[in-house]
């Protein structure tokens, strides 16, 4: 397990060298930058612009700004936004702040709505249930986000509040208060989510448990006299759910870049709509950040994947 653990820790701290390395050189080959914008203003002087350049390092050579960038972000320093002037990193926690209630409690439900959808069809498989399950999640899985998004919002618009994270008066609220009107808040965006994911979800865990229940040893149980729930459940669903970790720790590193459509179409102060703005207004170093962040999620998420890989099926080191 030593070794195992070895090469995978090795192969994520060089899966985020290379995305970092990546990162850094993308966005210094997309035209424009901090002075950009400054340039076209009719009375910006050259000395403006200047000092521009020297307070982001952009009058070094990339190299340096490569080295300076990798030093910065050793001290936790992403940077400071072309937009409002504040650091990086604490525009990012703000706004994953504002993303994980959302984004957790939406990724959770379709986790547990598509684990007992897939589970049902592949138990009743070939039954109408199963035809139905399987359609209605393929359906789900077809349409996309913002279609999602915008059918909800205008279905439901005028009974739960659709814009914003919360009641611009709810501060005069009690802390009780509060918390309801957040959930009221989050219910559409939640709901897209959802059904955004737990189609497929739902489509991956039938078809790791058809392929299961047709193994020899659940044969074996089922001689046994073990009770159908019992091989269900220990049996089945435990040696079906690698495919299933793999989608989950996906999903769980997309929606954090996926949500932006749905913090878009909801104005949700979050990482997707922040990502959106810094592109709309050219904040590189907003947006660098923001995609740095991600891509350690999802490589950490994946390296947490391989960790309960091992512990479910020890096979896999070999």
């Amino acid at each position: 397990m030593r070794g195992y653990l070895w090469k995978r820790s090795l192969f994520a701290v060089a899966t985020i060298v290379i995305a970092l390395t990546v990162n850094f050189v993308l966005f210094r080959v997309l035209p424009g930058d901090a002075v950009t914008r400054v340039s076209r203003i009719p009375n910006a002087s050259p000395a403006l612009r200047h000092a521009l350049e020297v307070e982001f390092g952009l009058d070094k050579s990339l190299w340096q700004q490569y080295l300076l960038y990798v030093e910065q972000l050793c001290r936790g320093n992403l940077g400071v936004s072309f937009t409002n002037r504040q650091p990086v990193l604490d525009n990012l926690i703000e706004a994953f702040g504002n993303t994980l209630p959302m984004v957790a409690t939406g990724t959770i439900l379709a986790i547990l709505l598509g684990v007992a959808v897939g589970v049902y069809a592949a138990v009743r498989r070939n039954t109408l249930a199963d035809h139905l399950s399987t359609g209605v999640a393929v359906a789900f899985y077809a349409f996309p986000t913002q279609f999602l998004g915008m059918m909800l919002l205008i279905m439901f618009a005028g009974v739960l509040p659709s814009v914003g994270m919360r009641d611009p008066f709810a501060v005069a609220l009690s802390p009780g208060e509060q918390f309801a009107d957040l959930l009221l808040h989050m219910a559409l965006p939640v709901l897209t989510l959802v059904l955004t994911l737990y189609a497929e979800n739902a489509l991956i865990v039938r078809s790791a448990m058809v392929e299961t229940l047709g193994q020899d040893y659940i044969l074996t149980a089922r001689a046994k006299g073990l009770s159908r729930r019992r091989i269900i459940w220990s049996y089945a669903l435990r040696n079906a759910a690698l495919p299933t970790i793999t989608q989950v720790a996906l999903s769980l590193g997309a929606v954090v870049s996926g949500s932006i459509l749905v913090e878009v179409i909801f104005s949700w102060p979050g990482i997707g709509r922040a990502l959106y703005d810094a592109v709309l207004q050219r904040d590189y170093p907003m947006l660098q950040g923001g995609f740095l962040a991600i891509t350690v999620t999802v490589v950490v998420l994946n390296y947490v994947a391989d960790l309960l890989y091992f512990r479910l099926d020890p096979r896999v080191s070999q």
